[in-house]
């Protein structure tokens, strides 16, 4: 889950490894803080769009040796606002308990480093407000947000994103307009592609997606979703895989579905669960009908649980699932790896049709707002259930350090280092994984 809270406002997207071209990057964002956690399901498809390589690990350690001084900045301000107590760039003293605000404009910086795009940089603009009921009664704060990053692998990211809950909060509005122009790799499709397919390739994107869900009461949600988007001005390796114009998607093309969500919420905390469960059931349709140059159909079901073993310590455990059939442009397979399940693989490094994978994690207190975790998980992509193969299958084992930035909020900076199968990679980023 990447998620963080302003005001009341809770900015999350789940992190799954699918759909990885069209929504959310992950953001190291400074943001300020709120005094209340609110819990309310978002469709969560926060999509990635990232690229790694066997062996990358080591040039990204040499690529975060130049630029050393951001990091450096970005704790010396980290240490500051605890030191004076002052609550902005997103960090909240723990005696902060000034009330929040009901609307206003914030702009705010953001940076992040994943192997994926290495140091990434920008600014976010994000408006705030309330809606009323017919009694006056306010809801929870709504938000319209536009973020713009560039990152040392030459990505550029413009993204406008709305939430709005409506008077009574019977309704939660989502949605996105979004522009990148992205380079990345490709090692052909399949769990066993070798380091010495990979060939560049790039392409932009304009993507819109609306959802709609219902409060259906006893913390189950209901609703519709709606995507569209363009990927279009591909460039490729001359002579490479994509070249041979035998890849479903290879020169782009138009995607366009309609699509129905089921969720069950239990979490105690969406950003940072301590109890609970979570469920997400979906599926979309990808049709001519609709004016897609694709047909086919994509499931995805994940189920997440929490439990508190002690103080300070959290078992969470979570299963995810994605299931296409039909012609499946290459960017919207499934893939295994990233920074929320299977971390250690770049997220495109294996792709095709499906994707099963599990994780565990151990959560626990170290000092202060110093904490740590351990986890391990398992999966992998497939086209045909027999492929799925026991020499095969992408473990993945790793660490890290998480430092509260809001604690009332549970909000944490956790910096990650995850091992798999012949790779591994180091994550600087928002939030907890799942």
């Amino acid at each position: 889950m990447l998620a963080w809270n302003f005001n009341g406002i809770h900015f999350f997207q789940r992190t799954i490894p699918v759909d990885k071209n069209v929504f959310q990057t992950p953001h190291l964002v400074f943001l300020m803080p709120s005094n209340k956690a609110y819990k309310y399901p978002i469709k969560q498809n926060s999509l990635h769009h990232q690229n790694t390589e066997n062996g990358y690990f080591h040039k990204h350690l040499i690529g975060m040796k130049k630029s050393t001084h951001w990091l450096s900045l970005m704790f010396l301000m980290l240490w500051a606002n605890l030191s004076f107590g002052q609550r902005w760039l997103g960090l909240r003293s723990e005696t902060d308990t000034t009330e929040a605000d009901k609307k206003g404009l914030v702009i705010l910086p953001l940076v992040y480093y994943t192997p994926d795009t290495r140091l990434a940089y920008g600014a976010a603009g994000v408006y705030y407000f309330r809606l009323k009921d017919r009694s006056g009664e306010e809801s929870r704060l709504s938000y319209a947000q536009l973020l713009v990053d560039y990152t040392q692998n030459k990505q550029l990211d413009v993204w406008g994103q709305w939430n709005i809950f409506t008077g009574g909060e019977k309704f939660l509005l989502k949605g996105e307009l979004r522009f990148r122009n992205f380079p990345d790799r490709f090692y052909g499709l399949g769990n066993n592609t070798p380091q010495s397919a990979m060939e560049r390739y790039s392409y932009d994107l304009l993507s819109f997606k609306f959802l709609m869900l219902r409060n259906l009461g006893r913390k189950w949600f209901a609703g519709f979703d709606v995507h569209a988007e363009n990927e279009y001005n591909f460039t490729r390796t001359p002579e490479g895989l994509l070249d041979a114009g035998t890849i479903t998607g290879y020169d782009g093309g138009v995607s366009v579905a309609f699509g129905g969500v089921a969720v069950h919420d239990s979490r105690d905390n969406v950003v940072n669960a301590y109890k609970g469960h979570y469920f997400e059931l979906s599926a979309y349709f990808y049709q001519p009908f609709f004016g897609s140059d694709f047909t086919y159909t994509t499931i995805n079901t994940t189920f997440s649980t929490y439990k508190k073993v002690g103080k300070k310590q959290v078992l969470a455990w979570q299963l995810v699932g994605r299931y296409n059939e039909g012609e499946v442009p290459f960017l919207n397979m499934s893939t295994a790896g990233g920074i929320s399940i299977l971390r250690g693989y770049a997220s495109n490094r294996f792709r095709d049709k499906n994707l099963i994978a599990g994780q565990m994690e151990y959560r626990f207190g170290i000092w202060k707002r110093f904490g740590g975790v351990a986890f391990a998980g398992i999966g992998d992509v497939f086209n045909n259930p027999e492929e799925v193969r026991l020499d095969l299958l992408k473990y993945s084992v790793g660490a890290g350090l998480r430092f509260a930035m809001n604690p009332s909020e549970r909000l944490n900076i956790r910096l990650d280092y995850g091992i798999g199968r012949g790779e591994q990679a180091f994550y600087l980023i928002i939030t907890e994984a799942f």
